[in-house]
């Protein structure tokens, strides 16, 4: 029968000598068990300190750990953007689009020239001016055509009388149930 291999605890720990392997072995539930404490020459050979050859710094920024994070590597996440409209950005914006203007097909008889795109450089204007002038121009919301009404996941509840629950009809009951 051959001879069975087991992995030793022991090998690659520090052990207690004299007194204090005395005192381990009186005090520990299982003595065989080794003490956790690495051999400074076998682990972690060579020590990380005594490496003979010397530093060489990266070639790119890409391969410099500390200028290449990984949240920038990182393609799988999309991270939101932040976007940022000014006023006055909005309200160009705002006029530019409540007009809207047909644009021409380009024409095919001449291949040199260019179809003309009305193109208006409009100044810049705060946002109420530019909501003043584009409601001015023409009506937004009228009987026919109403503004958004914020939709709720629930009806409106309105008071209903219910049947009045059972109770003598002499007495007196000031009690009305509404559902």
């Amino acid at each position: 029968m051959a001879a069975r291999k087991v992995a030793d605890p022991t090998l690659y720990h520090v052990h207690p000598k004299g007194f204090w392997k005395k005192f381990r072995d009186a005090l520990v539930v299982n003595p065989e068990i080794s003490s956790g404490i690495p051999l400074a020459g076998v682990n972690r050979w060579p020590q990380p300190g005594s490496r003979p050859e010397k530093y060489s710094s990266p070639a790119t920024k890409a391969s410099d750990p500390a200028q290449n994070p990984y949240w920038k590597r990182d393609v799988r996440r999309a991270y939101p953007q932040l976007s940022v409209i000014t006023q006055p950005d909005l309200s160009s914006l705002l006029i530019q689009h409540s007009k809207s203007e047909a644009i021409s097909a380009p024409s095919e008889a001449k291949e040199g020239e260019k179809s003309e795109v009305p193109t208006k450089t409009s100044e810049i204007m705060d946002l109420t001016s530019a909501i003043a002038t584009i409601t001015s121009a023409h009506k937004v919301y009228d009987q026919s055509k109403l503004p958004p009404k914020v939709s709720t996941p629930f009806k409106k509840w309105e008071a209903e009388l219910a049947p009045d629950a059972p109770h003598d009809p002499n007495a007196y009951f000031p009690m009305l149930l509404y559902k």
